[in-house]
């Protein structure tokens, strides 16, 4: 019997290794890329710990390049799924039982793996599938992967500490049980390290996950899932199922045992399966946590005080990292007429120096876009602006898929602030601008608050302090996260939890013990120490 109160200190953030000329990690990561580059890689459902081939392939193939096959997996069937919701419910009470310090040291294990042993294959299987470059997959599909893992550790062991004091005759205490039925995880291509988590945090506070991760990121996804697996994952705690999005959510959402639903992904996927929740409530032995992080229409908003070099060279970055396929890139900004002609002058220049191409190169700034659907509607948005007497192309505007889906960052200037494209979820290297008038920046304010249905991130440039107070005040509802003097991403686990309202989801805060929270089903306990003898009150007696 092991009887030690367990003590997590916060952990620190895995450090972002530089990849520079000639150092190990980039003769690590150039190697393991050539290696996957030229491996076919046939991926199963792991349902219960067993590999499951249904027949039903689909080929993987890198963003930017259309002749690489990088391998192919097997999509479910409804027969898998019955055996996954099996298999999770059968995993679920002993996992449950489990000392959560047991659940602690099997995710601080994947950790240590992702950091150490397979942080090249991690990096370099995201760069090929979703088409990242160096940077980007180090910062997320290794760093922050790594820190989900520590800090959830750390997070758990906060939440387990808050308990009840006792009182004369009583002895009170507080269990956090995991839900009463599986998680359904449905998680997006994006971001490596969110597949991680929307599995790793349910699983961690002792509940089992059925997971359906997007058909563009399976290769990364699935490696995560062999490294759990090594870590010591019990059978049936994560079950993988690749496959059709309609088909899954159509059985599993319908299933009297599910718990609840952890999702990142489109509005309109979102708003789908919270129907089908409400059309089922009925079924459910308890109310399904239903917790998504859905779409963005982020903005940065420019005080006529903000220095023009600071403002240009962070919205590059917060427009175009990763090809602007980020719930958190700036898509929508508002400048002072005073300070246009220097701040477009500085973008424009900026935006000449962007090299686009083959995650390959390490030059290459921007990558594709994720995959041909994702090109066209894109593309859709930026004919929308050549065609408009609001608007015009100041960068960019051109794309080709004939090799690979490639969007070139693109600069619009437009007359309306309601235009579409200041509006509208874009989910590529699209930033609009709206210029007004310094006079007029309390209308600009409001006219920022109001354009876009979304809350999820914004930022302020502005060196006068108190002029950024009284704009992040302003604004308090339209960003869940909001930065002062900085680009509108790369929230931080453990730093900046992440979350927006609104449009943007249910603000449950991945990153901090808000979303853990989320997976526990509290139960308070009281015991009695020397129970009353008579029913009879005090006062009645003789």
């Amino acid at each position: 019997m092991n009887n030690a109160i367990y003590k997590f200190d916060p952990p620190k953030n895995e450090p972002v290794l530089g990849y520079l000329k000639g150092s190990d990690e980039r003769k690590a990561l150039l190697d393991e890329l050539k290696r996957q580059q030229e491996t076919s890689v046939e991926i199963p459902c792991i349902i219960g710990g067993k590999e499951y081939y249904t027949g039903n392939t689909t080929e993987i193939r890198s963003p930017h390049n259309h002749k690489n096959v990088l391998g192919k997996f097997h999509s479910v069937t409804e027969k898998e799924l019955d055996i996954a919701v099996k298999s999770a419910m059968e995993a679920h009470k002993e996992w449950a039982d489990m000392s959560w310090t047991s659940r602690a040291a099997i995710a601080l294990k994947a950790g240590e793996l992702i950091a150490g042993k397979y942080r090249s294959l991690m990096n370099a299987s995201t760069m090929l599938g979703q088409s990242k470059n160096f940077m980007q997959s180090e910062i997320e599909a290794a760093c922050e992967t790594v820190d989900f893992l520590r800090f959830n550790a750390y997070f758990a062991s906060q939440i387990y500490q808050v308990q009840p004091k006792s009182d004369y005759n009583q002895f009170n205490k507080m269990e956090y049980r995991p839900l009463e039925g599986f998680v359904f995880s449905v998680t997006p291509f994006n971001f490596t390290a969110i597949a991680s988590n929307l599995n790793m945090a349910p699983a961690m506070m002792g509940n089992t996950t059925i997971w359906k991760p997007a058909t563009t990121a399976v290769l990364s996804n699935y490696y995560l899932m062999k490294i759990f697996m090594e870590a010591g994952l019990p059978e049936g705690v994560i079950n993988f199922v690749p496959g059709k999005g309609s088909l899954i959510s159509n059985r599993l959402v319908n299933d009297t045992q599910m718990g609840g639903i952890h999702f990142t992904g489109s509005n309109g996927t979102f708003n789908h399966l919270w129907r089908m929740v409400s059309d089922n409530i009925d079924k459910y032995r308890s109310y399904p946590r239903v917790v998504g992080e859905t779409g963005g229409k982020d903005f940065i908003f420019v005080h006529p005080s903000a220095d023009p070099l600071e403002v240009a060279a962070n919205t590059i970055r917060g427009a175009f990292e990763f090809q602007g396929q980020k719930c958190s890139a700036a898509s929508r900004m508002y400048i002072p007429a005073s300070l246009w002609p220097k701040i477009k002058d500085l973008l424009l220049d900026m935006a000449k120096d962007i090299k686009m191409g083959d995650v390959m190169d390490p030059d290459n700034f921007m990558n594709a876009v994720i995959d041909e659907k994702s090109f066209d509607n894109i593309m859709s948005y930026i004919d929308y602006a050549k065609n408009s007497n609001d608007a015009k192309i100041l960068s960019g505007g051109n794309g080709d898929k004939s090799e690979g889906y490639f969007i070139e960052p693109t600069i619009i200037e437009t007359t309306d602030p309601a235009f579409k494209t200041m509006q509208e979820e874009i989910f590529g290297p699209v930033l609009t601008i709206w210029v007004y008038e310094d006079k007029d920046l309390d209308k600009a304010l409001d006219i920022c608050d109001n354009t876009s249905p979304y809350g999820l991130t914004g930022a302020v440039f502005s060196r006068d302090r108190a002029a950024a107070e009284k704009i992040y005040e302003r604004l308090r509802y339209a960003a869940g996260n909001f930065y002062i003097n900085d680009k509108p991403t790369g929230a931080v686990v453990g730093l900046q939890p992440f979350g927006g309202s609104r449009a943007s989801g249910t603000n449950d805060k991945a990153g901090a013990e808000f979303n853990l929270l989320r997976w526990t089903n509290p139960r308070a306990i009281k015991e009695t120490l020397s129970p009353p003898t008579d029913f009879k009150y005090d006062y009645m007696s003789k």
